[in-house]
């Protein structure tokens, strides 16, 4: 090392001045051009650069103690230097190894402290506590070109020394320009890997799957996976489980069967987050014995307490009402080091599922003791847990206590209530509640989302319940745009509109096979319920022809 960390304290490494990052200028690379074409960036479950992965080990290894230098570096105040870590670490006699570096890397990448990590790598970069290898300029370039832009990460590499010029550094320029929407600069820096013979990474692939899994960009996705078989390129576990997570969101259940087989196919070995997105899609399409098999893959393969897994297992247990399982998992999380909001909000919902209305109460208490109740998805939970029940004077106390708090509600906070106020019978301020919804804006991922359409359909239900197809048609409609009607219990909620009704509407049957659905027993037998009010409708038609005919007589005569 340039410094003897033993020799100096605190005080006297304060006083000596940084470094400057001085990096050799090898050749130049005509292709690195910067194209302005920005696409919506879309999260991804991979480590944000390819070399993520390769500092795992030492994260595991190395600890979060509160005294570690990642923990100093975590726990500086905005406006404060990274130095001043670097310096109290050394100061009592601790060198830093590379080591300690990729650790506290890996922990604010996690964070999203990215500025800090740039800090951090920019103060390796200066000092050289150790002998840098690629992957410490594989950091520094993936944090400048996500805070400063392409055209600087361009900058930095062609300063780069010409050995470190690797796969790995290729692959994080890739993936930096992924990660702003630059496609067809990927596209550059993948076509110049392929000539210089270097591999390119699964993530790279599963970033452009990613990019382009919306429902106008998915016909892309079968040539993405043609050009990865090309390139020698093997699916990750992530890429099937990205795969898998596109077919979720179409509620594509054969679709995600297929992907499934495939990576059976290929022998790539299944993790707790493919079985979580198979379990949960699987319960809410209602194939509750399906779901359960991927819930004991979980429990099997699941490595200590995990609270990414246990918030799977709290959803999944709530979807299948297991009160007992659920509150068993709830305690382990419970004896986290740290219990996230995200895992409170999950176990509200839960325990509102399965109808634990006091235990739903209690968690929403301790969430709000926490304070910082500043977003409408907070009261949403509670509201939801109330509403499904029919404890709309509850909930209504909540909606009161979210606008006392400046919490303006939201388009699904109305869609809660109105859903409590038909439980409740309370069908007039349903719809009067429905319509103030109606003048808050939903973006699209909204309407996608699995709670929006949840309460969707159990509106339908109610209404279905009481007989009033038209407001049945509408939410029915919606439910078709996200192609949550492709389950046969949603096509035979509506159904039971019309039989409640007494009304008969003609090919019912083939808009639903049309509509991507597969009737079922209990499609079939209420088609036939229905199919009897087809006298009916003939003779209302001609009674009311005759009686139109006599006011035309009448009128002549």
């Amino acid at each position: 090392m340039r410094f003897l960390v033993k020799c100096l304290g605190a005080r006297a490494v304060a006083l000596s001045p940084p470094l400057r990052i001085r990096i050799p200028r090898p050749f130049s690379l005509p292709f690195l051009t910067t194209c302005q074409s920005p696409l919506p960036e879309e999260s991804s479950t991979e480590p944000s650069s390819s070399a993520a992965a390769a500092a795992d080990d030492g994260d595991k290894e190395l600890g979060g103690g509160v005294d570690s230098l990642s923990a100093r570096v975590e726990m500086l105040r905005r406006g404060e230097s990274v130095v001043g870590a670097f310096q109290s670490w050394m100061g009592e006699g601790s060198p830093v190894h590379r080591g300690h570096v990729f650790h506290a890397i890996n922990r604010l990448r996690k964070r999203g402290m990215n500025r800090r990590a740039l800090e951090v790598m920019e103060w390796v970069m200066r000092e050289r506590p150790y002998k840098l290898t690629e992957l410490d300029y594989s950091y520094l370039l993936e944090f400048t070109a996500k805070l400063h832009g392409m055209s600087q990460g361009e900058s930095l590499f062609l300063r780069i020394p010409h050995e470190y010029q690797n796969q790995l550094l290729y692959n994080n320029l890739v993936m930096a320009s992924l990660d702003r929407g630059l496609i067809k600069l990927s596209y550059g820096y993948m076509r110049k890997m392929r000539e210089l013979a270097f591999p390119i990474s699964p993530y790279v692939y599963n970033r452009l799957i990613v990019l382009h899994s919306s429902p106008g960009r998915r016909k892309t996705i079968p040539k993405i996976l043609r050009q990865m078989k090309a390139d020698g390129v093997s699916p990750h576990t992530s890429t099937y489980n990205i795969l898998l997570k596109v077919q979720a969101k179409e509620h594509n259940i054969d679709g995600m069967s297929k992907v499934f087989d495939d990576m059976k196919g290929a022998s790539v070995e299944p993790n707790e987050i493919t079985y979580g997105i198979l379990a949960i899609a699987h319960a809410v399409a209602r194939l509750y014995t399906v779901s359960r098999t991927y819930i004991e893959a979980i429990e099997q393969s699941k490595t200590g307490n995990n609270w990414s897994t246990l918030d799977i297992l709290l959803i999944l247990y709530g979807y299948h009402g297991k009160e007992k399982e659920l509150e068993s998992t709830w305690k382990l999380v419970q004896e986290l080091p740290h219990v996230t909001s995200k895992s409170l909000l999950l176990a509200i919902e839960a325990f509102g599922r399965v109808g634990s209305i006091s235990r739903a109460e209690e968690i929403w208490a301790e969430l709000k003791a926490r304070g910082k109740l500043g977003s409408a998805k907070y009261f949403n939970s509670i509201i939801s847990a109330y509403s499904r029940h029919g404890r709309v004077e509850k909930a209504s106390e909540v909606y009161k206590e979210m606008e006392a708090n400046g919490c303006k509600p939201n388009a699904i906070t109305y869609r809660h209530l109105a859903l409590g106020c038909l439980k409740a019978g309370l069908v007039g301020e349903a719809v009067e509640t429905m319509n103030r919804g109606k003048d808050e804006a939903v973006v699209l991922k909204v309407r996608r989302s699995t709670p929006w359409l949840e309460t969707t359909f159990m509106l339908l239900e109610a209404f279905a319940e009481i007989g009033d197809v038209e407001a049945s048609k509408k939410l029915f409609e919606e439910l078709k745009e996200s192609k949550y009607c492709r389950y046969p219990f949603v096509f035979n909620a509506l159904l039971k509109a019309y039989v409640k009704a007494k009304v008969y509407e003609p090919e019912l049957l083939n808009k639903m096979i049309l509509g991507g659905a597969r009737p079922d027993a209990e499609t079939y037998s209420l088609v036939r319920l229905v199919e009897q009010f087809k006298d009916d409708r003939k003779e209302r038609r001609s009674v009311e022809a005759k009686k139109e005919l006599r006011v035309r007589k009448q009128r002549q005569s």
